[in-house]
């Protein structure tokens, strides 16, 4: 994978990446600001799937699951300038602005399409990216910049930024119904149902009657059955939306649960 980065302070970045796509599984613990430059991207969440191009700037939640897959597009790479709007810096910005936090809102992504404040701000990012003197606190005043513009056009913001609450106890059956997709490390899916490793493990035993490992494979099996035969989707689509790592093993694992291979199912419903 070509990947290449340059960084104004480690919370403000250009990100290229000239693959064919690149494809990761994450938990987001900062909101992300992001303004595409080129490229495309593909974002499964347990809500439904987003599509992000050229000119597109959106927000993404901390503390959010989701399968993220970056492609090049029009013979141009995948390249996003990206904005972390860390909590630590949050707290101190509502702090110091007197907003106290509020029950948390719709925690989903925010699309700001081609908004012309927002694109400025981001857009004059690049100039620094090459600079070796950057001007002093220049971070600090763009991240300012870009949150002061974000609550200037969307009033519910601030229901998302300035929530500092971490994950509580919750229905542990529910979350991982909607969440079984993403390949995550099962502490993830611990601190994010409110519990240590050792109480998630006993809750799902408790929950499922089977082991985390074994519960994900086939939940991830019996909804790539679903994408093939109801939706008529690639194999390579599937593999990575369902939450496998890469076709090979996926295919393999599927042969296994089934009988039959990916490519033989869907030979078989034409």
């Amino acid at each position: 994978m070509e990947y290449q980065a340059k960084y104004i302070t480690e919370n403000i970045k250009l990100s290229c990446y000239e693959d064919k796509f690149f494809k990761s599984d994450i938990m987001f613990e900062d909101h992300m600001l992001i303004w595409f430059i080129s490229g495309e991207t593909k974002i499964v969440q347990a809500e439904g799937t987003y599509m992000f191009n050229k000119g597109d700037i959106f927000l993404i939640p901390r503390n959010q699951l989701a399968t993220i897959i970056n492609y090049p597009k029009d013979g141009l790479p995948h390249k996003t300038v990206v904005m972390h709007l860390t909590t630590e810096w949050l707290r101190d910005f509502y702090e110091r602005i007197k907003v106290k936090p509020k029950a948390a809102g719709a925690q989903k992504i925010r699309h700001f399409n081609n908004h012309p404040l927002l694109e400025s701000c981001l857009s004059s990012l690049i100039p620094y990216f090459d600079m070796k003197d950057l001007p002093e606190n220049i971070a600090h005043l763009k991240i300012t910049e870009a949150v002061s513009i974000l609550r200037s056009i969307d009033p519910e913001i601030d229901d998302m930024l300035a929530n500092f609450e971490e994950p509580g106890k919750i229905n542990l059956a529910d979350y991982m119904e909607k969440n079984f997709m993403f390949h995550m490390p099962l502490e993830k899916f611990g601190y994010l149902t409110g519990r240590s490793l050792t109480t998630f493990k006993r809750d799902f035993k408790k929950t499922f009657d089977t082991t985390p490992q074994k519960w994900l494979t086939q939940k991830r099996l019996e909804l790539a059955h679903y994408q093939f035969v109801e939706k008529k989707k690639k194999p390579i689509d599937v593999c990575y939306e369902v939450g496998f790592e890469n076709l090979s093993h996926f295919s393999f694992a599927f042969k296994k649960h089934f009988g039959y291979a990916p490519t033989e199912l869907l030979a078989a419903e034409r």
